[in-house]
């Protein structure tokens, strides 16, 4: 009888014994299984990332070919780029066709901030705290923002009395919330230098905010830059007077969004704004403003992006 209770005991802790290392085997193949999607997951945007500067390079190489008509438009144009089991896309942006937030007058500023969702007072309200954050006395525009504003605010800053030296400082504007920012940060530069928007050379979010043209007649008109472009002829004129040309293009800087997507699943991208260096070297011919790596959440692959979609497989040399 002893001997049946020892077996079935020993029987009851092999039984346990085996369990335990099944939940082991278990735990441990979960734990591989996971590894190996992070490794995947790190190599496919290790992958997608150079792919995605590589298009940079391509980009860079386009918008200063001898034959300007073959040039790629710096005008808020997407191009695209077919290599292997990736594809990748990249928008272009000249800064002349932007805002420059330190040089526009109170007129501009106040016709951009017209765009936005926010009630009339207030943008007259953020208006002038951004003139208030730029000039360099301590006089207050009507409804303005200077030291005393930002303090009965409960701010522990002050207006910087000087220009802006990114686009993220406009954060810090009195009155400027997260919402309002996102609406108008692709609308703005510190890089033009200029008072006035090149209009031509203006991306479809400059032109709805500021360019005064009905629906039917931009779209005709974004038509008509993407027609142009692809029989190789120069853009066409701004429809309304006034939207030519501000600016020399030898010392103007270009912004590039360059996603890559991989397997038509993974992307990811980077956001890239420079100019000429003042020296052309053959090792490093530009200047690097600003370089970061952005989320997909505003990706050049979703549909809405087509109209702006010019189909190009390989980089014509």
């Amino acid at each position: 009888m002893g001997g049946i209770k020892q077996s079935g005991l020993a029987m009851v802790i092999v039984i346990w014994v085996l369990s335990l290392l099944t939940i082991m085997a278990g735990s441990f193949a979960l734990t591989m299984r996971r590894e190996t999607t992070v490794i995947s997951a790190v190599k496919d945007n290790a992958v997608v990332l150079a792919l995605a500067e590589t298009g940079v390079g391509v980009t860079q190489q386009m918008l200063f070919l001898d034959d300007e008509n073959k040039r790629w438009r710096a005008d808020g144009s997407i191009y695209q780029i077919n290599y292997q089991q990736a594809v990748i896309r990249v928008r272009v942006f000249s800064e002349l066709g932007k805002i420059d937030i330190n040089k526009a007058d109170e007129v501009l500023l106040t016709e951009m901030m017209k765009s936005s969702a926010i009630e009339l007072d207030k943008q007259q309200e953020i208006v002038s705290a951004i003139l208030d954050w730029r000039d360099q006395d301590d006089l207050v525009h009507t409804n303005g923002a200077e030291k005393q504003q930002y303090e009965d605010a409960g701010l522990s800053y002050q207006p910087a009395n000087k220009d802006f030296q990114l686009i993220d400082e406009l954060q810090m504007v009195l009155g400027m919330t997260k919402e309002l920012y996102q609406q108008i940060k692709p609308l703005v530069t510190v890089y033009s230098k200029q008072a006035k928007v090149n209009l031509k050379n203006a991306s479809k979010e400059v032109i709805q905010a500021i360019g005064n043209l009905d629906q039917a007649t931009m779209d005709q008109y974004l038509q008509e830059r993407k027609d142009n472009y692809q029989a190789q002829l120069p853009a066409p004129e701004f429809p309304i007077m006034g939207g030519g040309k501000q600016g020399s293009d030898d010392n103007q800087a270009y912004t590039i969004i360059s996603q890559a997507q991989l397997n038509e699943d993974f992307i990811s991208g980077i956001k890239v704004t420079f100019k000429k260096a003042a020296q052309i070297e053959e090792e490093n011919p530009f200047q690097i403003l600003s370089w970061q790596q952005i989320d997909q959440k505003d990706s050049l692959f979703d549909d809405d992006m087509t109209q702006l979609l010019v189909a190009q497989d390989e980089p014509e040399n």
